[in-house]
């Protein structure tokens, strides 16, 4: 008797729902995902018990002819995909024809659909199988019923989370399809209770504000880069907004959002040293591209693709933010409330209260000044007359009562400062460890061990970068011992150490000897870069030199920066803070901790009551 059979078709379907369909997330997705392929302007998803007793997906898309209806929930039927080519052109979300068919196989379905053009058709399926078909009304779009999910595969069910675990899932997906398509007006409801909606305008800012709140659309940054393979638009949050998980990092891929670790990472790369270590950033970013370039039939979800050409999309996504970075000051301001200043409208200028409030104060000073010349006897006219003519200095020996090396009031020409952050004028140190800085604008507080290590950080990376190849002898050698697991890694890739500069020679068991080593090597850290060397090629199989360097250069600037509780005088003070003006990221220190904080002079005006 043979004992290889084919499956039946109802048993198939539910094997093949167990890869499509997880969740009620899953049923939104792919449900959804065939309303925006229709052309769907607006899409309403109506939950009940998040999605275990009742999902409801209503569109006004194109609709489906009579004939095509049941067709539809056959297994593997697709209107887009008509040779094995097409499977290299994908443009659409949908195209395997798996979701109808897998989520009828575990629930109670109905669905309505027409074109608009005459009576729609309504079809309700139980458990995979078609038990009425008859006409409906004629709207243009469809309404699909998903009833009792999992009701024929309790092993199934028993798995879902609680209510609120699986309302968070969908709304992630809802999430990432209105960010993957602002032109469409999403609705989500829950329990008939409103919980998110989008206007479908097509502005993604508006979106990513619907989806994470005003202060963090306050804080976006938009990209836009474009190579000969891709384009790259949309939003990065500045570097002192971001999460402790990577999952606020959403990239979309031609209209699909995917998963993807490579674009995560050249994400990250982007931000490089400006994050805090283990924390990610919010983006929202859309990758256009060639659909042959990337492979979408990788997994039943759909979630995860291939790129042909990785390392150019790489370093097309990280470059891109990189450069916006290197246009942007980045420099947190302290808010202690997070609605802007009213303005106050004129017919000529339209002030702030800050610039009003100024504006006022100065007047006042003036005045004053106006009134003790105006008090000076007429024998002392040429008195008045000098007074009169130095007004200005007058006006700032009475509103300075300390000692800087510059005057304060002084105007800052911005436009022909080529800098990212201002000149700042020191004016004290906090604790031995924060200086205490001014301007016009207002108060900036400034981690001086942070600022030297920026400082330090770029000078050690340009001198590693630009050091030849050569090999310093050395007059003791180095002794190293290794776990049994490093000690055949490091005999397993050898020749790629060599390549480098390092030989390894044994020196009993797991131990080895160092008598040379590259001349780039750091004075005083040669230690560290070996271990660092041989830990790259646990974790990644290769020795990436330019990562080397660049932490041994954070290494460095780290152990010979000024430490906490050290006291500067004004002129030291004033040169660290010049030459962090003049670095190339001078925002935050090499591990993304911040180096300025700033106080407006309204956001202290306000801490004061002086504007209310």
């Amino acid at each position: 008797m043979a004992r290889i059979q084919l499956m039946p078709d109802h048993l198939s379907n539910k094997i093949a729902a167990g890869e499509v369909v997880e969740r009620p997330a899953s049923v939104v997705k792919e449900l959804v995902e065939n309303s925006i392929d229709a052309g769907s302007t607006w899409i309403t998803v109506d939950l009940t018990e998040a999605g275990l007793q009742r999902v409801r997906i209503t569109d006004n898309g194109s609709g489906m002819e009579e004939e095509d209806c049941e067709r539809a929930f056959y297994r593997h039927a697709t209107s887009k995909i008509h040779d094995e080519n097409d499977l290299f052109h994908v443009r659409t979300l949908g195209f395997r024809g798996e979701a109808l068919a897998s989520i009828a196989a575990v629930s109670r379905m109905s669905m309505q659909t027409s074109t608009g053009d005459a009576a729609g058709t309504k079809l309700e399926i139980e458990g995979g199988k078609l038990i009425n078909k008859s006409k409906s009304d004629a709207r243009k779009g469809t309404d699909i019923i998903v009833d009792e999910l999992f009701f024929n595969t309790p092993a199934r069910l028993k798995y879902m989370k609680t209510i609120h675990t699986e309302l968070g899932h969908i709304t992630d997906v809802m999430n990432r399809m209105a960010m993957a398509h602002p032109e469409v007006k999403f609705t989500l409801l829950h329990n008939e209770k409103q919980i998110f909606q989008t206007n479908g305008r097509g502005d993604l800012r508006q979106v990513v504000a619907k989806i994470y709140g005003m202060n963090v659309a306050r804080k976006l940054v938009p990209v836009e880069a474009e190579t000969l393979d891709f384009k790259v638009t949309g939003y990065v949050t500045k570097p002192e907004v971001y999460r402790a998980s990577k999952q606020y990092m959403s990239t979309i891929i031609n209209g699909r959002y995917i998963r993807s670790i490579p674009l995560n990472k050249a994400i990250l790369e982007g931000y490089h040293t400006l994050l805090p270590i283990g924390k990610s950033p919010i983006v929202a970013l859309n990758i256009e591209m060639d659909p042959i370039l990337v492979d979408v039939n990788v997994h039943p979800s759909k979630l995860e693709v291939r790129f042909s050409k990785e390392k150019e999309l790489f370093d097309a996504v990280a470059g891109a933010i990189r450069s916006v970075f290197r246009k942007e000051t980045l420099i947190p301001t302290y808010e202690s409330e997070k609605e802007k200043p009213k303005k106050i409208e004129s017919t000529q200028h339209s002030f702030t209260f800050n610039e009003v409030h100024r504006e006022e104060a100065h007047q006042n000073r003036e005045q004053s000044i106006n009134d003790l010349i105006g008090q000076m006897p007429p024998e002392n006219q040429e008195t008045k007359a000098d007074f009169s003519e130095h007004q200005d200095d007058v006006l700032h020996e009475m509103t300075t009562n300390f000692d800087v090396q510059e005057p304060i009031e002084k105007s800052i020409d911005q436009k022909e400062d080529h800098n990212r952050v201002p000149t700042m004028y020191p004016i004290g140190q906090l604790h031995g460890t924060y200086i205490l800085a001014q301007n016009e604008e207002g108060m900036y507080i400034v981690d001086q061990h942070a600022a030297q290590e920026r400082i330090k950080y770029e000078f050690f990376r340009n001198q590693l970068a630009e050091v030849d190849h050569e090999v310093q002898e050395l007059l003791v050698p180095m002794t190293f011992d290794f776990s049994r697991q490093e000690a055949l890694r490091i005999e397993e890739y050898q020749s790629s150490l060599e390549k480098v500069g390092l030989f390894f020679e044994p020196f009993g068991e797991n131990s080895f000897i160092i008598r040379s080593h590259p001349q780039w090597f750091p004075k005083g850290f040669e230690e560290e870069v070996i271990q660092e060397m041989v830990q790259q090629l646990m974790n990644e199989d290769s020795i990436d030199i330019l990562k080397i360097r660049e932490e041994a250069a954070i290494l460095m600037s780290c152990k010979r920066s000024i430490k906490a509780n050290h006291y500067l005088n004004q002129t030291d003070m004033f040169r660290l803070l010049e030459d962090l003006r003049q670095s190339t990221d001078p925002f935050t220190c090499p591990h993304g901790r911040p180096i300025i904080v700033f106080f407006s002079e309204y956001e202290m005006e306000k801490m004061f009551k002086r504007v209310m």
